[in-house]
């Protein structure tokens, strides 16, 4: 009985580290097919070069749905399709301006609207500022707020190694400031950009009026950080200064876009659908090359990994190329809807949306026994230095996704220069390193490629 019991401890033992071992060779070829023969940089030259900004409802949105489909139509997916989502169409027109009218004294000032925000009148409008650190601190100012531009001023907290925790205590100034101030009779908001570094480089990002009526719609823009902190300094030594704002964005009717899907049947369970992707659409200052041209071609590498080393999943993959996560959602909406209208049974999603910086991790949306699954695959990942698995927001495209038994993970890349590019003018190709945007291709494989052969716990 012994000697069975230690034969059985023995066998099993021996089928653990074989399987282990298969493992560790399986993903080491992801690892070198990524680094040797990816397209992915190419793409996203290709992408942010040929392309431009990808703003859903403008040409390029549709030029970048078009290339994507081209390219994975290459890769030898049994579909590829475009799936219908109706978009916010917002025109951004001509150049903002603004500077600080200081007694005599005109300063000009780094200055991008917000999306979704309206104009000003034709010739700009000229006001006192109020600066605040924050959307509370506006109950406390009441009245002296009216006829105002309220200055939003609370920087991104740097004490925090998670930046984006940072933004996250932060941005709520941006996306609901225009509306808040509205209410005490604010004719224009300004918000200090969500940065972690001076610099010149105002950022863009979506804000939102809620339910206020549009006659209470006002206009709202980010300045740099060293702009915000002229204005803080200038305010200070004379109160009673006036800022000057101009802007002529547009919000137009709902245009019809798509996300790009492509899709390999699963050669055991097709029932069962791993998803992985990022958003396709970018904000129109720049190329969005890390936010989230890198996203996109990481999931499209990852089948491309897949064909080169030969690996044929026993899941059904989908790659799914979102639309309008910028200033809507409507992509990951419009998925998730018609995902439950056709019932199907969705095991695993992964979204990259952080930039193509070196992985470090994961941050993972799961129940305890799922989330200690993936943990025990961490010396796996070790020799390629990705050792953080964390609980936590997963994406945004992939947030709609609900149905149940699910896993869900967000690729982490180191994120301490990502807010020094998020949104901004210099969001572009030159800012993305080759070598760290294959890592995270295959990182992002070597995850897919686990769940696949070991499933979820249900």
């Amino acid at each position: 009985m012994k000697k069975t019991t230690l034969f059985t401890a023995l066998f099993l033992t021996g089928f653990a580290l074989f399987a282990q071992k298969n493992d560790e060779q399986i993903i080491k070829e992801i690892y070198k097919s990524s680094l040797t023969n990816s397209k992915c940089y190419s793409w996203l030259d290709y992408l942010s070069n040929s392309i431009g900004s990808r703003l859903s409802g403008s040409a390029n949105a549709e030029k970048a749905v078009q290339y994507t489909k081209s390219q994975l139509e290459t890769l030898g997916f049994d579909r590829v399709y475009l799936q219908e989502v109706m978009v916010p169409k917002w025109v951004r027109g001509e150049k903002e301006t603004a500077y600080i009218l200081d007694n005599k004294t005109k300063t000009n000032i780094p200055v991008c609207a917000l999306g979704g925000s309206v104009a000003t009148p034709k010739n700009g409008i000229t006001a006192e500022v109020v600066e605040v650190n924050g959307i509370k601190e506006l109950e406390t100012l009441g009245d002296k707020i009216k006829g105002k531009i309220v200055f939003y001023n609370r920087p991104m907290e740097p004490e925090n190694i998670e930046t984006f925790k940072s933004y996250g205590s932060c941005v709520d100034q941006r996306y609901d400031g225009a509306k808040e101030a509205s209410k005490y009779g604010a004719v224009a908001t300004i918000v200090r950009s969500m940065n972690l570094r001076l610099d010149d480089f105002p950022h863009t990002g979506v804000q939102s009026y809620g339910d206020i009526p549009k006659s209470q719609y006002i206009p709202t823009a980010a300045i740099s950080t060293n702009a915000a902190e002229l204005l803080s300094k200038t305010l200070k030594a004379n109160p009673n200064l006036k800022f000057y704002l101009k802007q002529s964005c547009q919000i137009m009717e709902d245009v019809l876009s798509y996300n790009v899907i492509g899709e390999i049947k699963g050669s055991e369970h097709p029932e069962n659908i791993m998803v992985v992707g990022g958003h396709l659409d970018s904000w129109d200052l720049a190329d969005g090359s890390h936010d989230d041209g890198a996203g996109v071609v990481q999931s499209m590498e990852v089948a491309n990994i897949f064909k080169n080393i030969g690996f044929k999943p026993k899941n059904t993959l989908r790659i799914v190329l979102f639309m309008n996560e910028e200033n809507g959602g409507k992509g990951g909406s419009k998925y998730e809807e018609l995902a439950q209208a056709n019932k199907e049974n969705h095991i695993f999603a992964l979204e990259s949306d952080s930039g193509g910086f070196s992985p470090r991790g994961f941050s993972i949306e799961s129940d305890d026994a799922n989330f200690a699954k993936i943990l025990s695959w961490k010396d796996l990942f070790e020799p390629y230095l990705i050792h953080s698995f964390t609980k936590g927001h997963s994406g945004s495209d992939i947030e709609p996704l609900t149905l149940k038994p699910l896993v869900k993970a967000g690729l982490k890349p180191d994120s301490q220069r990502y807010f020094d590019y998020h949104h901004a003018a210099n969001d572009k190709f030159d800012a993305i390193n080759k070598r760290e945007l294959e890592l995270g291709a295959a990182t992002m494989a070597s995850l897919m490629y686990l769940i696949d052969q070991n499933g979820i716990v249900k």
